[in-house]
């Protein structure tokens, strides 16, 4: 990706030449806003949430991501990664034969002043978003075991606690799921050789 002088701004490599990024993919790792897909609207004590995949329909190969655009009630903050003794908000797909998750992204946090207890820790308390980045594998393997399948359904839970200034809340693990349809190979892309 370049910027308009010319500047290169962020690169994007493939590990395998069969597995590819959506364009969608990419917009959405670099920080665009959502695609225009279905997404899932979920409302809790705590938060609100809107949930989707980056794409409708993928093939096998295709590099997509699930994404969940999080905003925190008011006054309400979730635990960010470094808070230690609170459950900090995760993502967590649940696994599958011949698709792969990647590492969830998150993005930059910030410290919360805790007055009663004297303690910092990194929170999110403004809208924000977890993306985690998906393969459905595109091995002889995985072709044989999805060559028949239109549709891939994704299961996850969203794991956090949510404070306000006075209670911390037990935690939370909320159930998501994403269908998204799926294809033959990623077009263009030669069968790959067996590993």
């Amino acid at each position: 990706m370049i910027d308009r002088q010319g500047r290169v701004t962020s690169r994007f490599f493939e590990d395998y030449y069969w597995e590819r990024n959506t364009v969608s993919n990419v917009m959405v790792r670099l920080g665009a806003a959502g695609a225009a897909v279905q997404a899932m609207q979920v409302s809790t004590q705590h938060l609100d949430l809107r949930a989707y995949a980056t794409d409708a329909s993928v093939a096998l190969g295709t590099r997509f991501s699930l994404a969940v655009d999080i905003t925190p009630k008011p006054g309400m903050h979730v635990y960010a990664p470094g808070a230690t003794g609170y459950t900090v908000i995760a993502l967590n797909i649940v696994p599958q034969p011949h698709v792969r998750a990647a590492s969830m992204r998150y993005p930059p946090s910030e410290i919360y002043f805790f007055k009663p207890l004297n303690e910092r820790v990194p929170v999110y308390q403004k809208p924000f978003s977890l993306v985690v980045e998906v393969v459905p594998e595109a091995t002889a393997e995985a072709r044989k075991a999805l060559g028949s399948t239109k549709e891939l359904v994704i299961a996850a839970t969203l794991d956090y606690q949510a404070c306000d200034d006075k209670i911390c809340y037990n935690p939370v693990s909320l159930p998501l799921s994403w269908k998204v349809g799926l294809e033959g190979l990623v077009p263009g892309a030669p069968p790959p050789a067996p590993r």
